[in-house]
């Protein structure tokens, strides 16, 4: 187990490989900058390195360190879950917001890859180094419902705070972060905020948390015969008072690896190589330290912590998602790397709203319409107009010769009651619009209602121009001579009005059509 200062740590290792017995392999290395350092200097001295607890991405790069393995999964063993969870919820639109730290910044440039090709956009990409208040802004502006956050405590406590200030909470926004954070984390950095504690917690409510499981919750029987709850039991009882460590789990498993890797290199020995044993193996052998790596690399068991595989020296470990209720941790489900399967338990999750959150607003194009109400209202309305015009054109025809009738121009009256119902005609033409009738229909219907209104209302309004002006043209008469004027000039008055008409509807049409157009309006929100 290394220190972690860095000249210690160097220190007690080249100490023990200097002036101590021949070491097979080396266990430990908790703190990255010391594990690094060591772990790219093993390969010269054919020395396999298992650690439990160091996390930094960096340890995965295999050319660097060729002779290192884990036991606990990387910092991006989340990214796989992440793009799991993001699928099982159909987001397909996402944002990242980084802390400008190199564990961070590589998380984030792993997430990118793994989302890549995955048929999700990532819109907006933001980091921040003190004040994460402008990115957060950013993000809204660039309208990310779904944040994918890689940042510490400290920085959390002031993200939600941006949050809360923007309004980026609630039904509408999903925030996934990092679930390694202690319990109660938030009470240790609200002071250093500008937010009120009870802001911070509702910006926080229903955030997901992504990090590694401690111990697994099978109740299967592991390679030591318990099963993990019976260890954590022991493990609890021995521990006492003492301090947990989450990386407990992984320190045992890894006891167990490299009992079963010693395992594999005896009997590949025993098999291939009778007349050499492990107790030969010293710094300079080359074909023993590549027994020994390739016998971890294909060591598989059930341990407390799960199924131990390793793919490249890195553990396929099991991720758990976590989600912040009423100011509580709550688990909510897992991903098993080795199966690549996504469990949510059961009505554990609760989002804000009556739903998952929609990865962007959704604009949806709406034709505005005329009211279906309205319009039968008016169309009942003109269909009683219309009963009373033909019951007034029957009694005027039927009456015709009668007096009184014949005296006001039954003919002229005549006209203008079908004048009247042909302008009733276009109530109903006006009222049929994109929602009745289609496109190519539509244009037509144009010209027509234009049609029927215009002639309409000129043969009605002609009609009772041409009686008036025969009124006008007798009493005008100083003389007061006899004067008829009969029906068929006053026809001829209403005919060289509709004459007129036509002349302009007809070059109307054929030199500038009406056509069918759509005007977008301004954008509401969906009540």
């Amino acid at each position: 187990f290394f220190q972690c200062d860095n000249a210690k740590g160097l220190k007690a290792f080249y100490d023990a490989i200097k002036y101590g017995p021949n070491h097979l392999m080396v266990f430990g290395g908790v703190c990255a900058t010391v594990t690094s350092i060591i772990a790219e200097s093993l390969k010269g001295w054919n020395l396999v390195q298992l650690s439990f607890a160091a996390t930094t991405p960096e340890l995965a790069d295999k050319k660097k360190y060729p002779y290192f393995f884990r036991t606990v999964p990387s910092d991006n063993a989340v990214n796989p879950a992440i793009l799991k969870l993001l699928k099982h919820y159909h987001w397909k639109r996402v944002g990242t917001l980084t802390q400008d730290v190199q564990r961070f910044s590589e998380m984030r440039n792993d997430l990118i890859g793994v989302l890549y090709g995955e048929d999700i956009e990532i819109s907006d990409t933001e980091s921040f180094s003190n004040d994460p208040c402008t990115s957060v802004k950013k993000l809204k502006g660039n309208d990310v419902r779904i944040i994918l956050g890689q940042f510490d405590e400290e920085m959390a406590v002031k993200v939600f705070c941006c949050a809360y200030d923007e309004e980026m909470y609630g039904s509408k926004y999903q925030w996934i972060i990092p679930g390694w954070y202690e319990n109660l984390w938030w009470e240790s950095w609200i002071n250093s905020s500008q937010c009120l504690s009870k802001n911070l917690l509702a910006a926080m409510e229903g955030y997901i948390g992504v990090d590694f499981e401690p111990l697994s919750s099978k109740t299967n029987k592991t390679i030591s015969g318990r099963t993990p709850q019976q260890y954590e039991k022991e493990y609890n009882a021995k521990r006492g008072d003492g301090q947990s460590s989450k990386f407990h789990g992984y320190a045992y498993d890894g006891i167990w690896v490299i009992a079963r890797t010693l395992q594999r290199a005896m009997n590949y020995l025993n098999s291939t190589n009778k007349h050499q044993k492990i107790e030969d193996f010293d710094y300079t052998n080359h074909k023993l330290g590549k027994i020994f790596l390739n016998a971890m690399n294909e060591t598989r068991f059930f341990g407390v912590t799960g199924e131990v595989v390793f793919r490249n020296g890195e553990r396929m470990g099991t991720i758990k998602f976590t989600q912040f209720q009423e100011q509580k941790e709550v688990k909510v489900g897992e991903y098993n790397a080795v199966d690549d399967k996504l469990v949510i338990i059961n009505n554990s999750i609760r989002f804000q709203g009556l739903e998952p959150p929609k990865d962007k607003t959704i604009i949806q194009e709406e034709l505005r319409k005329i009211s279906l109400p309205l319009y039968s209202i008016l169309s009942a309305l003109t269909i009683l107009g219309m009963i009373m015009a033909s019951a007034f054109l029957f009694f005027n025809i039927k009456n015709r010769n009668q007096k009184l009738i014949k005296m006001s121009s039954p003919y002229m009256n005549n006209l203008i009651i079908l004048g009247g119902m042909l302008s009733y005609a276009s109530i109903f033409l006006f009222g049929l619009d994109g929602s009745f009738v289609s496109e190519k229909t539509f244009e037509t219907l144009c010209t027509v209602r234009t049609w029927i209104l215009t002639v309409g209302y000129t043969t009605a309004f002609g009609a009772m121009f041409a009686k008036t002006w025969r009124v006008h043209a007798i009493f005008k008469n100083v003389k007061m001579k006899k004067k008829i004027i009969k029906d068929q000039k006053l026809l001829g008055i209403v005919g060289g009005m509709l004459l007129i008409d036509l002349c302009i509807l007809i070059c109307w049409q054929v030199v500038d059509p009406l056509r069918r157009t759509v005007e977008k309006y301004n954008m509401e929100v969906c009540p």
